[in-house]
Parts: C-alpha cells; structure tokens; sequence
C-alpha cells in the first residue's frame, strides 16, 4: 500500500489532533531549527524513533519520515506539549520496544535487520488495532487534548508519525501536493489595456 493510500484510509481528522496556537508554534520551531538538539529523547531513543517512524512512512518519490525529521516533531511534542505523565508513558513504551527487540533478536531495535524491524512493528500494530476495536466503557468529561497521547503506545506513535509528517513541509506540500493558502489575490495590477 502506498503512503497516500494508507493516509485516504486512515483519514486525517482521525489520525491526527486539532491544531492549536501552541501547537502550531511548535511545528514551525521543528521545521526552522536545523540539527535542532533533543530535549526529551536521549541519542538512542532518537534514533528508533527516526528508525521507526521511517519503516511507517519510507521514503519513494518523496522524503520519508526522516527527511520530514519527524523524530524532531515527536521530541518537541514530548518536551513542550505533553505532560509528565504522558511523556514518561511513551519513553516507557519506547522503552518496551527496545525491551522486545532485545528479547526476540538479542540486540537493540536499531541493530535489527529491517525484516526484524518490520516484523515487530507489524506485531505492535496488530496488538493495538486488537486494542482499538475492542469495546470500551464512554468517559465524560475528557476532550480530544486528554487523550491523545493516551492508550497504546504505538497507537500514540503511530498519530505522531503521521501527524508530524503530514503537517511538515514535505507530507503536506510533496507529498499530499497541497498549498498552505490555496489560490492568491493579487490587488492593484495593470490590466493590460492602457486608457486614453
């Protein structure tokens, strides 16, 4: 399945959350800062971040999830936007992934072959969809923003992925090819004919 399929199918309103002011600052603090240094994610945590998000969205006519440095987005959302409990939930789960890799391939996710890689994503992701579909009693009171980074940790990364992706320069305008402000008003131009 290509990346745009998988993006149709998922649908963006339910992958991704509500923009906000804040968060909307964020994005452009990642895409303005070039090698911007980790706040929340230590050199190896970066690292299976960046080698997880690329195995969801590699790169083929356009930049994967590394070239959209998406691990960056995923560090500042860690760092300046999610809470204590939330942060410590996803390194903990990134944490498992590690845990897992060295379980099953006796090394580190990043050491893995990419048929391992792959194979443990796929195993995560069938987990979470069991995990998605299976019926939950309704919570009041809680909006979108206290649950997002919430449940199952690769359910989480996964929204993140594609959400960093997708608002980032080359998701949005290579890859889904599509205009920040579409069309333009050009005010006070010759019309072309002179008058008398």
């Amino acid at each position: 399945m290509q990346r745009r399929d998988l993006f149709r199918v998922l649908g963006a309103a339910a992958a991704v959350p509500a923009l906000t002011p804040n968060l909307l600052g964020m994005l452009r603090e990642v895409q303005g800062t070039p090698g911007r240094q980790g706040k929340s994610l230590n050199p190896l945590q970066d690292a299976t971040v960046t080698a997880m998000a690329e195995l969801i969205l590699p790169q083929t006519d356009t930049p994967g999830a590394k070239g959209a440095k998406v691990n960056e987005f995923i560090d500042v959302i860690l760092t300046d936007w999610a809470t204590d409990r939330e942060r410590q939930g996803f390194l903990r789960g990134l944490a498992g992934v590690e845990e897992r890799s060295n379980k099953l391939f006796g090394k580190a996710f990043v050491d893995a072959a990419a048929d391992q890689q792959e194979s443990l994503l796929r195993a995560m992701d069938e987990e979470w969809v069991r995990e998605e579909y299976t019926p939950k009693p309704h919570t009041r009171g809680h909006d979108r923003r206290d649950q997002q980074l919430q449940g199952n940790f690769f359910g989480v990364f996964k929204r993140l992925t594609l959400f960093g992706y997708y608002t980032s320069e080359i998701g949005f305008s290579q890859e889904l090819k599509k205009v920040i402000i579409p069309g333009s008003y050009h005010g006070c131009t010759p019309s072309g004919s002179k008058s008398a």
